[in-house]
């Protein structure tokens, strides 16, 4: 399962995987891939110090860095995708 974790405004935790389907083949990792793959580019495009990645073993945790509306609003989307993802997919991703 994947476990999102959200500590505050500061931090986002993405650990795990979906075990939807063997690996290559999961869309739920695919579709979890994909919202926060896109999310992060697209901020790192408008303001490149809004947010540190650090990729661990098991998956990644987003640092929030300093105040930015629109990148907000683009962490907020991402969050709001990925919770309809697991309402869609609960035994495979799961909002904390």
């Amino acid at each position: 399962m994947i476990k999102v974790s959200v500590e505050g405004t500061k931090k986002i935790k993405i650990l795990g995987h979906a075990d939807y389907d063997d690996y290559g083949k999961d869309i739920v990792c695919s579709s979890v891939s994909s919202i926060v793959t896109t999310t992060i580019n697209g901020i790192y495009e408008i303001n490149p110090k809004y947010l540190q990645v650090e990729k661990i073993s098991d998956g990644m945790i987003i640092t929030i860095l300093e105040k930015d509306s629109i990148c907000e609003k683009l962490v907020k989307n991402m969050l709001s995708l990925l919770n309809e993802l697991s309402e869609s997919y609960p035994e495979n991703i799961m909002i904390q």
